[in-house]
């Protein structure tokens, strides 16, 4: 089964994947509240102050349903202002429906510059750190297509002026990621694992 794997500094962020328990507690509410608050100001609703009952239950649950979902999705935060920036990693099957759904995207997505990841080889980065509609936050998405499935890496910020902050770190977490197979004992001699580069 395939899953993901990165290098994340411990400096900079917190992972949500590992955070059982108290341990990134305070970081996943805020961030979380931070998201909420984001998709509130998305479907036109009044903006909650984040850290409520919501946004605690979610902080509980999340580092749970990450690890059922067995390093298919990886998420951090940033350590020093977890409302800054989330980042989300996830490594899907590329479904025809999935093609499809990447083809239909809007047409401010078609302006991709090239991303190198020594693990992936060359993928695609989008920066809308100032989106077109004021309700939408700023974002980066990194993604690559390994032939049989699609690897994204997505960084959402709360605030346009502070989201640049972040963009070194978030890019540097990019260069990281790498897809990881766990193979039958016997299947790896008919394994031909060719460099991306």
């Amino acid at each position: 089964m395939l899953r993901l794997q990165a290098d994340a500094s411990a400096d900079r962020w917190v992972p949500v994947t590992e955070s059982l328990g108290f341990r990134g507690r305070r970081h996943r509410k805020k961030a979380i509240g931070m998201l909420l608050g984001q998709a509130n100001a998305q479907a036109g609703a009044q903006p909650r102050p984040g850290g409520g009952l919501t946004a605690w239950a979610m902080s509980q649950a999340t580092p749970f349903l990450m690890r059922k979902a067995a390093g298919r999705v990886l998420a951090w935060m940033w350590k020093d202002d977890p409302e800054l920036v989330v980042v989300l990693a996830q490594v899907q099957e590329l479904t025809p429906q999935l093609r499809t759904a990447r083809a239909m995207m809007p047409i401010e997505y078609d302006d991709t510059e090239e991303f190198r990841n020594p693990h992936l080889g060359v993928g695609e980065r989008l920066v809308m750190d100032l989106p077109p509609n004021p309700q939408t936050p700023p974002f980066a998405t990194y993604t690559w297509d390994t032939g049989t499935h699609l690897v994204t890496l997505s960084a959402m910020g709360r605030d346009r002026e502070r989201f640049g902050i972040a963009l070194g770190e978030v890019d540097a977490l990019a260069r990281t990621l790498r897809v990881v197979e766990d193979l039958p004992l016997g299947e790896a001699g008919d394994v031909l694992r060719i460099d991306p580069a």
